[in-house]
């Protein structure tokens, strides 16, 4: 590789990208270094860590590359430990490392090729996203062994809902992280009182409340909060089982034993025919049983939770339910808005 040879036991593992500490080991002299990337043989991806190549990064260079930076005890964490685990979609935005408090490293913005001796496609400029850091005094209890190192799924999923901006946007990447992960209520439990998050501590065990009701995905979670709980409707039955042609499925919401059913649509994290068969099954298995039933998705939960809740509180008022529910604060904003559109 440029007439130097490096030990592929530190080579292959690290995806091409090595320290200048590293390099030196191997016998390449700081002026040689400087030479490879000056010439566009080599890139300098951040201070003291260089891709020996002049191609593009791949995502698995790039994580390196960061944890590299990043120094020893570093790990992949918070969004982009969250997409490593498969509890979030990538982020456009720079790569998430946590390192130990007193690490020096900084925040690095997305690195862009500077050395034009070989022409590359404009696509081709950004070397690297960046770097977002964080900083941590337990640091050798949130990792697990990985590769790469990362943050394990229950600090990762305290990670994200500590960042967030509100309590509420908290709770809901709280939620879709643990039920994207697969992660317990028990072992996230175990987890918050062990390592305290440093705020929205009273909210995220509330969210586990909620979620030891039988609710598995943020979509069923934001039905119970700004439906249910909200406009005081009762408390429905979480994954109640209905026995269809020898398979047992389950109903997402149900309410007076089986009076009335309501479809939160997460079609999203199945595919196409398997929906299409537990949906037509159980709506045939419901017709049957002269159960009502409603359907709903994100759209419908998230942005419009009142009209949801007004049909909801109908259907149960006709299947002979007596009416304790209330209007929200969103209810009174909605209202006064329309009267003085009118």
């Amino acid at each position: 590789m440029n007439g130097h040879r490096f030990d592929p036991d530190i080579l292959d593992p690290q995806h091409g990208i090595l320290t200048t500490v590293q390099l030196r080991a191997g016998g390449v002299s700081p002026k040689a270094i400087r030479h490879q990337v000056e010439s566009g043989a080599w890139l300098r991806v951040f201070r003291n860590v260089i891709a020996v190549t002049n191609g593009p990064l791949t995502w698995e260079m790039k994580l390196r590359a960061a944890l590299l930076y990043g120094g020893r005890g570093a790990l992949i964490s918070h969004d982009t430990a969250a997409f490593e685990w498969g509890m979030s979609r990538k982020s456009d935005g720079p790569i998430h490392v946590t390192v130990p408090r007193g690490c020096s490293a900084i925040n690095q913005p997305a690195v862009l090729r500077a050395n034009q001796a070989r022409p590359t496609s404009v696509h081709n400029l950004e070397i690297h996203p960046g770097v977002s850091m964080h900083r941590s005094l337990a640091i050798e209890h949130i990792g697990v062994d990985f590769d790469p190192p990362r943050t394990s799924k229950p600090d990762t999923a305290m990670d994200l809902a500590v960042a967030a901006e509100t309590a509420k946007e908290a709770t809901v990447l709280f939620v879709d992280a643990l039920s994207a992960g697969g992660v317990s209520v028990s072992t996230m439990r175990k987890k918050i009182e062990l390592r305290r998050p440093r705020r929205y501590r009273r909210a995220l065990l509330d969210a586990l409340v909620v979620l030891a009701d039988g609710i598995q995905s943020v979509l069923e979670y934001r039905y119970a909060m700004d439906v249910e709980s909200a406009h005081g409707l009762p408390r429905g039955t979480r994954q109640a089982p209905v026995h269809v042609g020898g398979r047992t499925l389950f109903e997402d919401v149900e309410y007076g034993a089986g009076r009335l059913t309501i479809r939160l649509d997460g079609q999203q994290f199945h595919s196409a025919r398997q929906v299409r068969f537990r949906d037509r099954a159980r709506d045939n298995a419901a017709e049957v049983d002269g159960r009502a039933r409603l359907s709903y998705g994100w759209d419908e939960v998230a942005h419009d939770p009142c009209g949801v809740y007004r049909e909801v509180r109908d259907v149960l008022i006709r299947e002979g339910w007596s009416d304790s529910s209330f209007p929200c604060d969103r209810c009174s904003v909605a209202r006064l808005g329309a009267q003085e559109g009118a």
